[in-house]
């Protein structure tokens, strides 16, 4: 009996030429994610095209204004994969632009005008060869990618088609299908880091720190952090329920809008009590999280003039959410106890985004590209997601499973209040007494 390893025979490849495209927020390993897709194609004979800086260069091409080479793409060969899987940053740059922002259902892309710019991604794309594409990204980049299915399917003929693979991306760690996305526990270890370092800082200087994480849409990361960090209490978006929770209604120019806003009073309240107790327990020091995501959530009168992206998130560098808690908590605390306390915001985490990568990002991440090789040359699949479980075992969800098929939008994954991991986070929190 031989003992030397087998190896399954190569499959038939349909494609020659390969593009690879990373949009929206830097994410660790996203170089493992790359190199491993790029080296699972090379060794089957196919060229790997890296496109450079997401969709910014494909939404502008036109015949008289082509794709250059170095500019807008790069080849990605065995040579410059080398030991890149555990390096730092985007091989291939990344950039927010969304070609589908105009649409908003199905009907849309059989508009010229509104689906121009996907129109002008597939041309950029065929000018240079490319006969399918790898999609990384998070769930603004999983819509771009479903929309440009979409379009292809609604108006090109079959054989004209550029299958198209995503792969799940974001350290906020909220997308449905997938457990982990790669990047995650990077960026909760090293916000956690951030954090124990600044208990010890609050603790010498009798003081408090408000530190606002990443987390737009769901409270992943800033309870990761929280956790691991051993912050006194963490608030994100889910957690703007209850007595947390009110209304304000507002009139602009489309209307009269009512919205949801955080209750501020009872936010703040919250925390106080936090500092009260640990104040009787002779710890006269702490750090609260909050997630960046609540400032959606903030009264209007704080996000007047706020510019909003292309997928329509407001600019949260814009708010100092963090600056506007500190203020309204310092004033609670010295009205309740009668005593100051210095207490100071701080925005951590962009730091983490492109952090050196961990060694489970780096599998999983690696899994995440040999999967994409292995939807679109084994399983000549379109469409779909690649995703893991358990030990890393790779399958394959559709888009139609992760997308509204009407609204094209995608759906957040939350925290759910009561899971075990919301629970935990509560246990190790400082225990208040129920007002």
């Amino acid at each position: 009996m031989s003992n030397t390893l087998s190896y399954p025979e190569k499959p038939a490849i349909l494609f020659q030429r390969v593009g690879i495209l990373f949009a929206g927020g830097p994410a660790p390993a996203a170089n493992a994610v790359i190199s491993a897709a790029a080296t699972s194609f090379l060794r089957a004979g196919v060229q790997v095209i890296g496109i450079k800086h997401g969709y910014s260069n494909l939404v502008e091409y036109r015949p008289d204004n082509p794709l250059v080479e170095g500019r807008d793409y790069i080849h990605l060969t065995h040579k410059l994969m080398a030991r890149t899987r555990n390096s730092q940053g985007i091989l291939i740059g990344t950039s927010r632009t969304n070609p589908g922002k105009l649409v908003h259902s199905p009907q849309c892309l059989r508009d010229p005008d509104r689906s121009a710019p996907f129109r002008r991604v597939y041309d950029g794309l065929r000018s240079i060869n490319i006969d399918a594409l790898i999609s990384i990204g998070g769930d603004d980049t999983l819509k771009t990618a479903n929309k440009f299915k979409v379009y292809q399917d609604l108006n090109l003929m079959a054989d004209k088609v550029i299958p198209i693979v995503h792969l799940p991306k974001t350290i906020d760690n909220d997308y449905h299908g997938i457990d982990f996305t790669f990047g995650f526990f990077t960026a909760v270890d090293f916000l956690a880091s951030e954090l124990r370092n600044l208990i010890y800082d609050a603790e010498v200087t009798r003081s408090y720190f408000i530190a606002e994480t990443m987390g737009r849409s769901a409270g992943w990361l800033a309870y990761g952090a929280a956790i691991a960090g051993e912050a006194s209490f963490v608030v994100s978006v889910e957690d703007i329920i209850g007595e947390f929770r009110s209304e304000e209604t507002i009139t602009t120019a489309e209307g009269t809008v009512t919205r949801p806003i955080m209750n501020m009073e009872r936010v703040v309240h919250r925390i106080v009590k936090t500092m009260v107790a640990r104040e009787r327990d002779g710890k006269e020091y702490g750090v609260v999280v909050l997630a960046e995501g609540l400032a959606e959530f903030l009264p209007h009168r704080f996000l007047e003039g706020v510019r909003r992206d292309d997928h329509g998130h407001i600019s949260i560098s814009e708010i100092d959410l963090c600056d506007i808690f500190s203020d309204l908590v310092s004033a609670e605390f010295t009205r309740v106890t009668g005593k100051k306390r210095r207490i100071k915001g701080l925005q951590i985490g962009y730091e983490s985004r492109c952090a050196k990568p961990h060694a489970f990002d780096v599998m999983l991440g690696s899994q995440l590209g040999v999967g994409a090789f292995r939807a679109l040359a084994e399983e000549r699949l379109n469409g779909v997601m690649v995703s893991v479980t358990g030990q890393l075992e790779l399958h394959y969800e559709p888009f139609s499973n992760l997308v509204d098929p009407n609204t094209m939008v995608t759906v957040v994954r939350y925290i759910r209040p009561g899971s075990d991991f919301h629970r935990l986070a509560r246990f190790l929190e400082t225990q208040v007494a129920e007002d």
